[in-house]
């Protein structure tokens, strides 16, 4: 199985010891990162819905992008995201032999970069994929990148001998997912709360933490059959069959 993610508006710069690689991306993600240049502090806050504070540490940071970073400038992507559903995935914990499983069997997906393998050296940014950053394909993103996520996608699957796609990811980012264009089958787990016996619901704080911890229970355990996935009880989830279907698994928490 192939699982992917959502990036996370928050980062970790921390320093890091790791061996990278170079995005295949890399060359769209200088484009853009000019794209969003131009738009300045102004443009860049109107686009994003973000303070004049965050504006102007990203117009630096797109000021500051390089087709070419130096190493110290960059983090590989499974360590510099540090949101919820980075919090639930702690790759920081996971040992090497499940990091090494990640690279052929995990993916982030991503604004800038399209498609990130866990060890691409990033450098900071922020751009939703959801942002109408008009460029020459057109006025969005997700006009932008096209079916060449998808194309990535198969690719990775065909190397990892993947046939299913385990989507973890947020449906701002599973947007750009060109599903006519993708081969394997995908299976869309669903992650819900009951507190006091109501009806249960998605709770996003809690549903983005789950979906990181289901990514780590597929690399911990090498899964490659989608109904092994039945398996996951972190954080107190539970497989709830009766609201299941195969191609989207639901996991239940009382509390």
């Amino acid at each position: 199985m192939l699982v992917i993610l959502s990036p996370a508006k928050k980062l970790d710069w921390s320093p890091q010891d790791v061996a990278s690689t170079s995005p295949d991306f890399q060359t769209d993600a200088v484009v853009l990162a000019a794209t969003a240049k131009k738009l300045g502090a102004p443009g860049l806050r109107k686009l994003m819905h973000i303070s004049d504070k965050l504006a102007e540490l990203n117009l630096e940071r797109f000021e500051s992008f390089q087709a070419d970073p130096a190493p110290e400038a960059t983090r590989p992507a499974i360590h510099a995201f540090a949101g919820d559903t980075y919090t639930g995935l702690d790759a920081h914990s996971l040992d090497a032999d499940a990091l090494d499983w990640a690279t052929g069997h995990l993916r982030i997906l991503s604004g800038l970069y399209g498609l990130l393998r866990p060890f691409d050296a990033m450098q900071p940014y922020r751009l939703e994929m959801g942002s109408r950053l008009a460029t020459s394909k057109g006025k969005s993103l997700y006009a932008y990148w096209g079916d060449s996520i998808s194309k990535a996608l198969n690719d990775a699957a065909a190397q990892a001998g993947a046939n299913v796609v385990v989507n973890c990811a947020s449906q701002e980012y599973f947007g750009a997912v060109d599903l006519d264009a993708l081969s394997p089958r995908i299976v869309t787990p669903q992650f819900m709360d009951s507190r006091d016996g109501a009806d249960p619901k998605v709770i996003s704080f809690f549903a983005k933490k789950a979906r990181g911890a289901m990514a780590r229970f597929i690399l911990e355990h090498r899964l490659t059959d989608p109904a092994d996935l039945q398996g996951f009880q972190t954080g107190g989830y539970v497989y709830d069959r009766t609201r299941s279907s195969p191609d989207q698994p639901v996991f239940i928490r009382e509390s």
